[in-house]
């Protein structure tokens, strides 16, 4: 016979946790939490207010290491905002690989959502900096590299973590390109770093050039 109300929220999390593994996020419902527990899905929602919410517990921690690291780079840039971002998500990555591997597939979907809109944003803000320039095929770099590691963990999970670190702070710095030198514009999309496109007069003939006379 179900239980009315579960021991402890602990219980109720690892319940979520491991269905989250098996199932993945999307297809766990609450009354498939309860049953895993041996309660009712009301004694769930005694809890936890809904789904959602119970996500946004057990990734909490991670969420906040996360947002951590993420104001750590607002005040840096260039090469040193890059290195800061990578050793941050690299650390990150490592300490809740385990959180990150619940999540597997749906992870990018679940960014979007309302709860986790602040997580989006900091997303953005990491991308920027390890991409270090406004170069595209530098945040194309970032993209996979994020994308990379997060879609990885799964099968990380086991890996001692000082191994692991070593490997992907390894991986990180040969994925993503150098960054421009503070106040280094790259002049026009694509442009190779350090390029800065020439410039023109109102003419449109390049400086330092006679404009062409008729």
């Amino acid at each position: 016979m179900a239980r009315a109300v579960p021991e402890t929220r602990d219980e109720i999390l690892a319940a979520a946790a491991r269905r989250f593994a098996v199932s993945g996020y999307k297809a766990t419902s609450l009354q498939d939490i309860a049953r895993e527990v041996g309660c009712s899905k009301a004694a769930v929602l005694y809890h936890f207010a809904s789904k959602e919410a119970l996500l946004g517990e057990l990734m909490g921690p991670a969420i906040a290491g996360f947002q951590a690291m993420v104001d750590r780079l607002t005040w840096l840039t260039g090469t040193v905002a890059q290195e800061a971002a990578v050793n941050g998500f690299v650390d990150l990555a490592v300490r809740f690989r385990r959180e990150i591997a619940l999540l597997g597939a749906d992870l990018p979907e679940l960014l979007l959502h309302p709860e986790f809109s602040h997580v989006h944003q900091g997303t953005e803000r990491l991308i920027a900096a390890l991409a270090g320039s406004d170069r595209p095929t530098a945040r194309i770099a970032a993209l996979v590299l994020l994308a990379g590691i997060a879609h990885s963990c799964p099968e990380l999970v086991d890996v001692p973590d000082d191994e692991l670190r070593t490997a992907l702070l390894a991986v990180s710095r040969r994925a993503v390109e150098p960054a421009d030198p503070p106040g280094t514009s790259t002049g026009h999309p694509g442009a190779p770093a350090g390029h800065v496109a020439a410039s023109t007069d109102h003419s449109g003939a390049p400086a330092g050039r006679p404009t062409p006379t008729t």
